[in-house]
């Protein structure tokens, strides 16, 4: 059985969780709170980042959202997440890239620097100007997703692939955090309320941080 240490509000977690799910893989979640620099988890993953996959009694750990996803593209045939010919698999992981790093970067990072560890962990006060900053920021990109979709079914291509998980977790963070300005993007809309009630999202949806509670909408397919 895989073992998968994650933090809750971790999207790059969400993302693994987010693609288990998808191919079917059996595994039980560790929560693992990467600030509190465990020991034995900095055994595993010197770097001290959320997920860790291991695979219990086999010595197997996995470690970095990426390699983790392609392990399981190589590994699992059902529910292809980097289909198609190597023009398509690029575009995918070109999209995966940005949204794992200038959503995160730009959005996701300073939400949860500012609305989660300031509050669970240093008990600081948010800064309302890195807060503005981030939700502006947060509208350009959900311009871009709905560019995306206005030229292709899924974020990735005509099928559904790991854009999509990778997206929808930085995006499910950030809508927890109360980050995400939902009017006026009916194409990004409509394709994240078909992420929600997914099987493999609905999980995700359900999980309450302490202290910290998301706006009504966040667990409703339907948002509003």
């Amino acid at each position: 059985m895989w073992q998968l240490y994650q933090f809750p509000l971790c999207p790059f977690s969400r993302k693994v969780r987010l693609m288990l799910g998808e191919k079917g893989v059996p595994h039980e979640l560790v929560r693992e709170s990467p600030w509190a620099r465990r020991d034995e988890f900095l055994d595993m993953n010197p770097a001290g980042q959320t997920p860790v996959l291991a695979q219990v009694g086999k010595g197997t750990v996995l470690i970095d959202s990426v390699a983790i996803c392609e392990y399981f593209e190589e590994t699992v045939d059902r529910a292809p997440m980097i289909p198609g010919g190597a023009a398509a698999r690029a575009e995918v992981r070109r999209l995966v890239a940005w949204f794992d790093e200038k959503l995160y970067g730009e959005v996701v990072a300073p939400m949860m620097e500012e609305r989660m560890r300031k509050r669970l962990v240093s008990r600081d006060a948010p800064d309302t100007r890195i807060l503005r900053e981030a939700m502006k920021t947060a509208n350009a990109h959900l311009d871009y997703i709905d560019y995306l979709l206005d030229h292709r079914r899924w974020l990735g291509g005509p099928v559904l692939s790991l854009v999509d998980l990778a997206a929808a977790a930085q995006l499910s963070v950030a809508d927890y955090l109360g980050g995400l300005d939902w009017r006026g993007h009916k194409q990004t809309v409509d394709w994240y309320a078909v992420m929600k009630s997914r099987p493999s999202f609905r999980p995700l949806l359900s999980e309450r941080m302490e202290v910290i509670a998301p706006p009504a909408h966040y667990d409703k397919v339907d948002f509003f």
